[in-house]
């Protein structure tokens, strides 16, 4: 079981990777949030989670443990893209200029 998390694992960071390429220039408008990204890396994680319960049921606690530290890089992971993704659809306000009297467009020359 574990053999099949490392190349999983790969797949879900290059695939991860790949979707972001596209969205440089996205960076001038808000967005809707990007589920897909958070919801691969939480299947991953409760894949591990799975794993570690079987074999913590299963009287291997070296590998349940392992498991376990696995998860919780995993978790941090998932909350890093769900970060990452609640920026890019809530971007912070433009400054405003307070204190200053409203311009009129026009250039005194």
């Amino acid at each position: 079981m574990l053999l099949i998390e490392i190349p999983v694992a790969f797949l879900l960071g290059l695939t991860s990777v790949i979707r972001g390429w596209g969205r440089v220039d996205e960076q001038t408008a808000a967005l809707p949030m990007d589920w897909v990204p958070v919801l691969w890396l939480g299947g991953f994680t409760s894949g591990v989670l799975v794993i570690a319960v079987i074999f913590l049921h299963s009287a291997h606690p070296f590998a349940g443990a392992v498991q376990l530290l696995v998860a919780a890089i995993a978790l941090c992971f998932t909350i890093a893209a769900w970060h990452d993704q609640y920026e890019r659809a809530h971007p912070p306000p433009l400054p405003t200029r307070t204190g200053m009297p409203p311009s009129n467009h026009v250039t005194d020359r």
